[in-house]
């Protein structure tokens, strides 16, 4: 019997269907549910993308104030989780609090319901651990609307303006979903299991703090924060690269010819650097992308960019990741739904590299 061919990291593997997300189509597409990102990022909210991923269509107006409604509702958390928050150490990195809130939350509210309910349950409250972890408990009272600043206002102590509040609901809507990447399928793995919803959405959490996925967004800024000037940034990441170095937040394995969500995160982060009045990280990270292109022809992904942003509109750097899980578990809820509508457990083969056959020598023959 022939061996099976072994894909390493399963690059290039179909390993199921989804009507949800497609990427890389000729080499630079995405789209939600049929949607173009580009017009999503544009003209939509981040809680019409929720409704389009839990329940494969647009809102009408009343159905979006409902979610808004329901959003608002689920800020709340139980006493046990706003105590297991408090009580974690201020020099925990917030990915670990996140997954750790999931958890008491899953033991204070055990799946009973509907799924799309925990999921809506989940997008709520996610904002909330990290404000109380961060901030306090005294944040559950910020009353505002939209779900883009009240994120904002549970990460920094200084009210949001305007434009942050406009790039970091575009950042959410950027963020939200991308098919069979290495946290979803985590998701979708733990979910062919028939574990629970946050048993799902823990184990996603845990593969998205990984500075290969979703922790490439805090590499980035260590990255450009390490230069003055754009010609130093130049100088460096030309050393960096001919030792070898890795550079985080460029390239992507399945986008071929560019990142589609770049072009419109980069926009935001010079906006918000405009409105602050300082464009100098920004210019160093386009000398970084100038070189990476010349020298390594790799463009930025989404990561890179959201970096400039994020730091521009006053959120601490440990924090980036955690922002990704509020927006990514939208996408992780809708494909943990669809697994289970159509479940096989997952249970792939390895190729053994071991050594052969070995006889079993006693204890006392093995000097």
């Amino acid at each position: 019997m022939s061996k099976q061919t072994v894909t390493t990291g399963l690059r290039g593997v179909k390993a199921g269907n989804t009507s949800i997300c497609t990427v890389g189509a000729e080499g630079h597409g995405l789209h939600y549910r049929g949607y173009a990102i580009e017009d999503l990022a544009q003209y939509a909210c981040f809680e019409e993308i929720v409704h389009l991923l839990l329940w494969d269509a647009l809102p009408s107006k009343r159905e979006l104030d409902a979610l808004k409604t329901q959003l608002r509702t689920h800020r709340q958390l139980p006493d046990l989780v706003v105590r297991v928050l408090s009580s974690l150490p201020s020099d925990a990195h917030p990915m670990d609090v996140l997954r750790t809130g999931v958890s008491a939350l899953g033991i204070a509210e055990p799946e009973q319901g509907l799924e799309d309910t925990v999921a809506v349950r989940l997008l709520g409250a996610l904002p909330s651990m990290l404000g109380v972890w961060h901030l306090g408990a005294d944040v559950l009272d910020v009353d505002v609307d939209e779900h883009a600043t009240y994120i904002l206002h549970m990460l920094k102590e200084q009210t949001p303006s305007e434009l942050e509040c406009r790039m970091m609901d575009a950042s959410l809507i950027l963020y939200a979903e991308h098919e069979f990447n290495a946290s979803t399928f985590t998701a979708r793995v733990c979910a062919s299991t028939l574990a629970d919803f946050y048993g799902c959405i823990t184990g996603a959490i845990g593969a998205l703090s990984g500075p290969l996925h979703g922790g490439a967004n805090e590499r980035a800024m260590e990255l450009i924060e390490q230069f003055e000037t754009p010609q130093d940034a130049a100088m460096g990441v030309r050393e960096m690269l001919a030792r070898r170095e890795l550079i985080m937040g460029f390239g992507h394995g399945v986008y071929r010819v560019r990142d589609p969500r770049n072009a419109i995160i980069k926009d935001w982060a010079r906006q918000v650097s405009e409105a602050m009045g300082d464009m100098s990280l920004y210019e160093i990270s386009e000398a970084i992308e100038r070189v990476m292109w010349d020298e390594k022809k790799l463009f930025p992904n989404l990561d890179f960019y959201s970096a400039t942003a994020y730091h521009m509109a006053g959120i601490e750097t440990a924090l980036f990741t955690p922002v990704f899980v509020l927006s990514r578990c939208s996408g992780w809820a809708a494909h943990v739904m669809e697994q289970r509508a159509d479940n096989k457990l997952i249970r792939p083969l390895a190729e053994y590299t071991g050594v052969e056959a070995r006889d079993y020598v006693p204890l006392e023959e093995r000097g």
